[in-house]
């Protein structure tokens, strides 16, 4: 039996595994880096120990500091979350050589789906159907579009989409870079990319006396970057025949490298979806461990996977049937992020976060700070219900009435894309982001949101504690929101605050009321710094007279985010001539890689940074005239 356990791992999934822990009686022990000294999952283990350095490399990749920590720490068994070492063969040993229990398959299995193009073969002789690799090199026009893809690791690193021939060598040579970055393994292979396809995946749980669960299917159609936004099981509209092909691959590729725990077989599937056989299913992949969108099989099947993973490390077997499956279930993972920049990752401080009315798995607490170093990940939300139609409601809902004070995230995103008649009607797919985006993340601020942030900032800094009972002249206040500048009237009269075509029903400085054309409305109102938080719309308070801008020259590319120069496109140099949008620049920011493009044709007449080098938001990178 496990008596204590250390998760190798941070952030949400280690407070999520924290949390099983605590209700099997299971002591707990969180390795933390310095980045990561007041972070929550530190907080809620009864042990922790420091792993030196902050980012990755120095921390969290660390196998051999953190059995050492485990040893120390007294602890008997090693859960590996997600990410980082989860499916690393040889941390896996390390920990099982040290005496230790390890929560996951053997090494032999992790080291058969370690390597994609590997699993492919193992894959293809099971029979389990899948997309044939192709030579790079015997590309042609007619094998387009291809998908170049990293041989190790995931999270949609060193993943691209090529559509012109011309671009492939270059296409192979940046995703090889970024595997290098990412996993230490700049391995790249090419496969055909499936259009319109949907990401499907079924959870396995196995034990060690042959029994191999099969918990449904999921699907993750919806991503960005090649990563997950909305997850759902089961996977909506697939058929009786579609589910039962999938099910026999995945059990057959569980059965293949004799497989226990949990894990999760990811398939493309395209086509109609009407289980007549026109239906093709492709094998992607197996993550040998436990996935971040696991909470919605939990809640369709009422199991608790991560006590099912402890059960089948201690031994114990598994029922001879899985239970049977209830209802429908829908995660969208909140981001720090800013969908219309790019998917800008964002820190800074989370003031507040609350969902109501759903599951909500977090590695973060009010008051906590988004650093540049981990995935921009805050939460997931969950939503339960009897039917596809009531979920979806009762997240989008939840997430609608959410309370997010800090840094810009993907919420208004996630509404909009749980309430688009494609993923209402389930006709979504990989490409749904490519073909929506520029709607989804259209600003649509409430109009009288400005007004609501001003009365509640004027009334919180009125001398009084309320409002003057005397006239006076016409107030102003002017407020940055979705990238706009607005400027909002009002007076104070003998009967309270007033403004043209608004009825002033209370002002306060945590709550505003306002009618307009007959229909009142209530904003919650809080102010952190310059930020003003109002219902679900950030405002970003402006001084009354502005201060000079800091002077840049025409053509500066300052760095949009925090993060580490990565690369600097081969051969640029101060002087190099350029054409508008080729990719100068590469920063690293939260686990996503972002290109700095040229803003025109020109020539580099200066060039500020150098690989492995550190930058803030605003950093002058480069000039291009």
């Amino acid at each position: 039996m496990i008596s204590s356990l250390l998760v190798a791992n941070r952030g949400e999934i280690a407070c999520r595994v924290f949390r099983t822990c605590h209700e099997l009686g299971i002591r707990t022990v969180a390795v933390y880096s310095d980045a990561d000294e007041d972070a929550l999952h530190a907080r809620v283990a009864d042990t922790a120990v420091r792993l030196p350095g902050a980012s990755p490399a120095e921390t969290y990749l660390r196998g051999e500091l953190i059995v050492k920590a485990a040893v120390a720490a007294g602890a008997d068994a090693v859960h590996p979350g997600y990410g980082f070492l989860s499916e690393n063969a040889g941390f896996a040993r390390a920990v099982l050589d040290a005496g230790l229990v390890w929560v996951g398959p053997s090494p032999e299995a992790i080291e058969a789906m370690a390597s994609k193009t590997r699993a492919k073969e193992l894959m293809s002789a099971a029979g389990v159907p899948l997309l044939a690799p192709l030579d790079p090199e015997a590309v042609t026009e007619a094998d387009l579009p291809v998908l170049v893809k990293a041989a190790a690791g995931g999270g949609g690193r060193g993943m691209r989409i090529v559509r012109e021939l011309a671009g492939l060598k270059g296409e192979l040579s940046a995703a090889s870079a970024e595997a290098e970055s990412a996993f230490g393994d700049g391995s790249v292979f090419v496969e055909p990319y499936v259009e319109h396809a949907r990401h499907v995946e079924v959870q396995i749980v196995a034990d060690g006396h042959g029994t191999v669960w099969a918990l449904g299917t999921r699907d993750c159609s919806l991503q960005r970057r090649h990563q997950k936004v909305i997850e759902e099981a089961p996977a909506p509209g697939l058929g009786p025949d579609v589910e039962r092909r999938l099910y026999a691959a995945a059990t057959a590729a569980a059965r293949t490298i004799a497989y226990t725990g949990a894990g999760t077989v990811e398939f493309l599937v395209s086509g109609d979806g009407d289980g007549v056989g026109e239906t093709r299913v492709h094998f992607l992949e197996m993550n040998t461990r436990l996935q971040v969108e696991h909470p919605v099989t939990e809640a369709v099947f009422g199991v608790d996977l991560v006590a099912l993973q402890l059960r089948v490390a201690e031994g114990a077997a598994l029922e001879s049937d899985p239970p049977a499956p209830s209802g429908h279930a829908i995660e969208a993972r909140l981001y720090a992020e800013d969908p219309s920049r790019d998917w800008a990752p964002q820190t800074g401080t989370l003031h507040r976060l609350s969902v109501p009315g759903v599951r909500l798995d977090t590695g973060y607490g009010d008051g906590d700070t988004i650093g540049v170093h981990y995935d921009a990940m805050l939460a997931k939300a969950v939503a339960h219900a009897p039917t596809r139609a009531e979920a979806i409601r009762r997240l989008a809902g939840a997430l609608e009435r959410a309370t997010i004070h800090g840094p810009v995230t993907n919420r208004d995103l996630l509404v909009r894309s749980l309430r688009h008649e494609e993923f209402t009607a389930a006709r979504m797919d990989t490409a749904f982001y490519e073909r929506h985006l520029a709607d989804l993340t259209a600003p649509a601020p409430d109009p009288y949101a400005p007004l609501a942030a001003a009365l509640a900032d004027a009334h919180g800094r009125s001398r009084f504690g309320g409002w003057r009972n005397l006239p006076s002249q016409p107030q102003s206040r002017r407020y940055l929101v979705a990238g706009e500048e607005h400027e909002v009237h009002y007076r104070h009269t003998r009967q309270g605050p007033a403004a043209d075509g608004v009825h002033v029903v209370r002002a306060g400085p945590g709550l505003v009321v306002l009618e307009a054309g007959g229909v009142r409305r209530k904003y919650e109102v809080a102010r952190h710094g310059d930020h003003v938080f109002v219902n679900g719309t950030t405002l970003t308070a402006l001084p009354r007279f502005p201060a000079p801008e800091a002077d840049h020259a025409p053509g500066s590319l300052l760095a949009p985010m925090p993060g580490t120069v990565v690369r600097i496109a081969e051969g640029l140099t101060t002087g190099s001539p350029v054409q508008a949008g080729d990719p100068l620049i590469w920063l690293e920011a939260m686990k996503m890689e972002h290109r700095i493009s040229a803003p025109t044709a020109g020539t580099v007449s200066a060039l500020h940074v150098s690989p492995g080098q550190q930058v803030d938001v605003g950093t002058l990178l480069a000039v291009v005239l």
